[in-house]
């Protein structure tokens, strides 16, 4: 999807866009507000409205690890090898 769009790095942007997925759902699973929401992530509310609704430039995947952690979220990175007769190894967020 993004790699269509012709957009530089499109398999890091998928998984910024799906970390930012998760983080809205476990926001929406806490009934937080914008601002408590800010409050927990060291950020204004503005930006933390900007990030929900998927904006995400100026924000590295690191950063969006943590704004996971501060809202309770275990992150666990998996590296092997990519699978027999794949054209290249990729990047990919499993959420479970």
């Amino acid at each position: 999807m993004f790699a269509d769009l012709g957009l530089p790095n499109p398999e890091i942007a998928l998984a910024k866009a799906e970390l930012v997925q998760h983080i809205r759902a476990v926001i929406a699973e806490r009934k937080l507000t914008q601002a408590k929401t800010a409050a927990l992530l060291g950020l204004d509310q503005p930006k933390v409205s900007a990030l929900v609704r998927g904006r995400t430039a100026g924000y590295s995947i690191d950063r969006l690890f943590k704004f996971l952690n501060a809202l309770g979220q275990q992150i666990e990175i998996s590296v092997r090898p990519a699978p027999r007769g794949a054209d290249s190894a990729g990047t990919r967020v499993v959420v479970g």
